[in-house]
């Protein structure tokens, strides 16, 4: 942002989005699935946590064990019905973000870049609303960056119907902010995947 406006780490919420259904790998819960001897769901955490004021999850299951950790957990809003996907737990985490901004990041990503936060901050203009990761392969929607006023119109596109990242962002005000490091955005959909940790 211009003048020095650039949001800093005491400015921005942490959210690491726990509570998908894990359809692509039989319907575990991915968050508790084991990486390099850890949690995917704590090594994100982990990850993000140095990068900003402090770190919350998004689950819809396990609620007890993710709160063993210490960290605030939030069950998508109870007017969602079923798993409605992750705008939902944005929208979650929104609604108890204690800062000015919040950044998103998922769970089953455990290479994200240790900058992530400061190069999405930096791409931000004064108007922006939203600013996404993306990589030569394409946007990465689950990577993002969004003003905590986005709530209402937020609620109102998942009232609408809209359960896609990418659909809302194209509502907003939104900047792309490009990562060279595709491999850091490697994601875990397949019992392969989580084999290689």
């Amino acid at each position: 942002m211009a003048d020095g406006a650039t949001p800093t780490p005491d400015q921005i919420t942490g959210l690491v989005l726990a509570g998908g259904q894990g359809s692509r790998l039989g319907g575990i819960d991915k968050g508790l699935q084991d990486w390099n001897g850890e949690p995917l769901a704590r090594r994100a955490a982990g990850r993000l946590a140095p990068q900003v004021s402090q770190v919350m999850l998004s689950a819809n299951r396990h609620l007890d064990r993710y709160r063993a950790w210490g960290l605030p957990v939030w069950p998508d809003p109870p007017e969602l019905a079923g798993y409605q996907g992750p705008l939902a737990g944005v929208l979650a985490g929104i609604r108890h973000c204690p800062t000015p901004w919040m950044v998103v990041v998922p769970c089953d990503c455990p290479h994200f870049p240790l900058d992530l936060v400061a190069r999405l901050a930096q791409a931000l203009q004064p108007d922006t609303e939203i600013a996404m990761a993306r990589t030569a392969a394409g946007p990465e929607p689950a990577f993002c960056l969004v003003r905590r006023e986005v709530e209402a119109s937020l609620a109102r596109q998942l009232q609408a119907g809209v359960r896609k990242v990418e659909r809302w962002a194209s509502t907003l005000r939104c900047v792309g902010v490009t990562f060279d490091e595709a491999a850091a955005f490697f994601n875990i959909n397949t019992p392969d995947d989580l084999a290689r940790g």
